[in-house]
């Protein structure tokens, strides 16, 4: 039995471990990014979203609460999550030019700021009798700015998208979580491997990334789309 208990303790901290790793691969993504290395700085970067994705799952199937629960996993995600999906997309903006040079850097403050706000909310991330959502823009900017280097937008276009993103912050639309949603789970499961998959696939070939790649991808953003903003039924609202 204490054996048992023992790998069960060992096993929980693990998890903790592999989420902490997403600082390393943060602070292998600036490094790149300063040296404007952006294939190494899209590996780093996309590695920091794959501990991100299956952080959560390893920890609920693991019951890190019961077995590790002297440190606290939410928190240590926040911190990771600002540092990876803030902080090194807007330096990523900066160094690689994609918005108007004269607004790069006012840009990055204010996503910094925003996206600061949106992270401490205390219902920033809905439980489970409102289905698991987040409230207001999610800050997927790491996400974005990959959409903008590879697509090489003219940068006031995607000033325009910075903006209308960092108004959504405040907007307390409820945007789907897609690992632990409850409404069509398997399909969006499916669909979200499917385009973590692709997409990482893709990205990869930078700057030769299949254009297919790229539309077929917003395939699953509509998708994620239309099922976020789809009204609830009444009952999942009465329960909320």
């Amino acid at each position: 039995m204490k054996n048992n208990l023992l790998v069960r303790k060992t096993l929980a901290m693990s998890v903790h471990f592999f989420t902490a790793t997403g600082a390393i691969w943060g602070l292998l993504a600036l490094y790149a990014i300063f040296n404007h290395e952006w294939r190494l700085a899209i590996l780093w970067m996309t590695l920091a979203m794959f501990v991100d994705g299956f952080d959560g799952m390893l920890a609920r199937w693991l019951d890190v609460k019961t077995y590790a629960a002297h440190i606290d996993g939410a928190l240590m995600d926040n911190i990771l999550d600002y540092l990876n999906y803030v902080l090194v997309p807007a330096m990523f903006l900066i160094e690689a030019e994609l918005l108007p040079s004269a607004l790069a850097w006012p840009a990055a403050f204010v996503i910094l700021l925003t996206s600061a706000y949106q992270f401490t909310q205390v219902d920033a991330k809905t439980d489970e009798t409102n289905d698991y959502f987040f409230k207001g823009f999610p800050c997927y900017w790491n996400v974005m700015v990959l959409y903008m280097l590879i697509m090489q937008m003219n940068p006031w276009l995607n000033l325009a998208f910075v903006v209308a993103f960092n108004i959504l912050v405040f907007v307390p639309v409820k945007w789907v979580y897609p690992s632990r949603n409850t409404r069509l789970k398997r399909l969006t499961l499916v669909l979200s491997y499917l385009y973590g998959i692709i997409g990482i696939w893709g990205v990869m070939q930078y700057p030769d990334v299949p254009r297919w790649v790229v539309w077929a991808s917003f395939v699953y953003v509509g998708y994620y789309v239309v099922l976020s903003l789809w009204p609830r039924k009444p009952m999942q609202l009465a329960a909320g």
